[in-house]
C-alpha cells in the first residue's frame, strides 16, 4: 500500500534539517510545501498554516513553458514510460535521441549541426569547456585551456562552469581550486525600443576595445570565449548591447578561438527571439540549451556543435568528445522534450511571448515610481523590477503569496520568467503582485 500523502506541515516538519535547498542552510525559513501544480498555477503551504494558490511566475527557474500537468508532455511521457524509461548510450541508440537531435539541428542556426546530450546545462557547459580544449589541442595549440568569459556571467556551479561565472560577485569565490580565467567587464546595458536593443554607441565601441585589448593579451593561453547572449540570468538579469556579440565573433575569429553561446535560460524563445543570439545576428562555434528544452518536465540539456568543430575533434588523437554520462540521451527526456520543441511551435510561441512581454509592461509600470525601485525593464518574456538596496526576500515572497503570485527574488531583484501559455489575466496578475509586493516591504 502506498503512503498517504503528508500534509503540508508534515512535509514541512520532515524536510527542515533533512533537505539542502539551493543556496539555503539545513536550519535556514522553511520552504513553501507544494501540494499541487496545474496549467500555471501552484498550490502552497506555508509552514504556518497558510495555504495559497499563485501564479507560478519562474516557470520552475525558467523551464515549465507550457505550465503544469500539460496533455501534450504527459502523454509524451507516458507513451515512452510504455516502452522504456532509459537504455545506456554507449553503443547503443533509440528514436527520441536520434529525432530529438534532427529537431534540434533543424531549429539552430547553421552550421551548429551536431548535437551532444548532457544531463544538466551545467554539465552542458562542463562538455562545451572540454570541446573547446580538445579543439585546441587538436588543432595543434595544446596550450590554449584558459576562457574568456564576463563579468555578471553565470553558467552553473559544477567546478568549470564556476570557473567562467563571475568571479566576485557570487558565492563560487569559495572555491580557490577553480581554474583561472579570464574576464571582460560586464558588457553595455540595451534596453528595447521598436522591436530593436538599443546601447549607447559610445560605450559599446569601448568595451569592444577592451576585448581586444584583453584577447591581445591572452591569446596564446586562450581556448574560446563563453557568454551568455544578450541576456546575463542568475548574474543580474542585465540586458546588453548585441553589438558586443558581433565584436565577440569577430576577435574569435581573428585569434582562433571557440565561441560559446550559454543559452541555457534564454533559448526556445525567452527573449523574444528563439534563440537569443539571433539579436546580433550572431552564430556561434558552440551552443548549449537546457531548461525550458523539456518544458519542465525532466533534466536534460544539449551542446551543439558546428560541423567544422566536429571534423577536427573526430580527426583528433581521441576522436570522440570525452565525456559520457550515465544519463546521457535519457529516451524519457528525450521523447519529453521533442514533444516540448514540437508543442512550442504549434502553440505560436512568438504570439505567446509577445503578448506576455506586452503585459508585463503594462503591469510592471506603476513599479517604477516606487522610491525603492532603481529600474523596470521587460525583454520578452522576461519582467524585471530592480532595487537600490537587497530584496528582503522571506518578505517579499510572502507579501507576493499575499497578492496571488510566486517569486524567488534575490539580491536586489524581484523578476519574473513566467510561462508562455498565461493568459493576460495571469499576466496582470503577475505584475500588479510583484510591484505591491515590493511597495509593502520596501516602499
Amino acid at each position: 500500500m502506498p503512503e498517504a500523502a503528508l500534509s503540508g506541515a508534515a512535509l514541512l516538519a520532515r524536510d527542515r534539517g533533512l533537505l539542502w535547498h539551493p543556496y539555503a542552510p539545513l536550519d535556514g525559513p522553511a520552504p513553501y510545501a507544494v501540494a499541487a501544480a496545474d496549467g500555471v498555477r501552484l498550490q502552497l503551504e506555508a509552514e504556518d498554516g497558510a495555504r495559497f494558490e499563485a501564479v507560478d511566475a519562474m516557470s520552475s527557474w525558467w523551464s515549465a513553458i507550457h505550465g503544469y500537468r500539460h496533455p501534450v508532455l504527459d502523454d509524451a511521457v507516458g507513451r515512452q514510460v510504455e516502452r522504456f524509461s532509459h537504455v545506456m548510450f554507449g553503443g547503443l541508440t533509440h528514436e527520441p535521441a536520434v529525432r530529438l537531435a534532427e529537431q534540434l539541428a533543424e531549429l539552430a542556426p547553421d552550421p551548429l549541426r551536431h548535437v551532444f546530450f548532457a544531463d544538466s546545462g551545467s554539465v552542458s557547459v562542463e562538455v562545451a569547456l572540454k570541446l573547446a580544449i580538445q579543439y585546441q589541442a587538436a588543432a595543434g595549440r595544446p596550450g590554449r585551456h584558459a576562457f574568456l568569459a564576463l563579468r555578471g556571467g553565470y553558467h552553473g556551479d559544477t567546478f568549470g562552469a564556476m570557473s567562467v561565472c563571475d568571479p566576485l560577485d557570487g558565492m563560487h569565490s569559495a572555491f580557490p581550486s577553480l581554474p583561472v580565467q579570464h574576464f571582460l567587464p560586464r558588457p553595455p546595458a540595451a534596453r528595447l525600443d521598436g522591436g530593436s536593443l538599443v546601447s549607447d554607441a559610445g560605450a559599446v565601441a569601448g568595451w569592444t576595445a577592451e576585448l581586444e585589448t584583453a584577447v591581445a593579451r591572452h591569446r596564446h593561453g586562450l581556448a574560446g570565449i563563453i557568454v551568455e547572449p544578450v541576456l546575463q540570468g542568475a548574474g543580474g538579469m542585465h540586458t546588453y548591447a548585441p553589438e558586443c556579440l558581433q565584436a565577440l565573433r569577430r576577435v574569435a575569429d581573428t585569434h582562433g578561438l571557440l565561441l560559446v553561446f550559454d543559452e541555457i535560460a534564454t533559448g526556445f524563445g525567452r527573449t523574444g527571439r528563439l534563440f537569443a543570439s539571433e539579436w546580433a545576428g550572431v552564430v556561434p562555434d558552440v551552443m548549449c540549451v537546457g531548461k525550458a528544452l523539456t518544458g519542465g518536465y525532466l533534466t536534460l540539456a544539449a551542446v551543439l556543435c558546428s560541423t567544422t568543430v566536429a571534423e577536427v575533434i573526430t580527426a583528433s588523437e581521441f576522436r570522440a568528445l570525452l565525456h559520457g554520462p550515465t544519463f546521457m540521451a535519457n529516451p524519457l527526456a528525450c521523447a519529453t522534450a521533442l514533444a516540448s520543441l514540437q508543442l512550442l511551435e504549434s502553440a505560436g510561441w512568438k504570439e505567446q511571448v509577445r503578448g506576455v512581454e506586452a503585459g508585463l509592461r503594462a503591469s510592471l509600470a506603476p513599479a517604477s515610481g516606487l522610491g525603492s525601485v532603481r529600474d523596470v525593464r521587460v525583454l520578452g518574456a522576461v519582467g524585471v523590477v530592480e532595487l537600490h538596496d537587497a530584496v528582503d526576500v522571506p518578505a517579499v515572497t510572502r507579501a507576493a503569496l499575499a497578492h496571488g503570485v510566486w517569486v524567488r527574488p534575490f539580491r536586489n531583484l524581484v523578476y519574473t520568467m513566467p510561462p508562455y501559455v498565461c493568459t493576460p489575466a495571469d499576466v496582470a496578475t503577475i505584475g500588479a503582485g510583484m510591484s505591491a509586493a515590493v511597495k509593502e516591504v520596501h516602499g
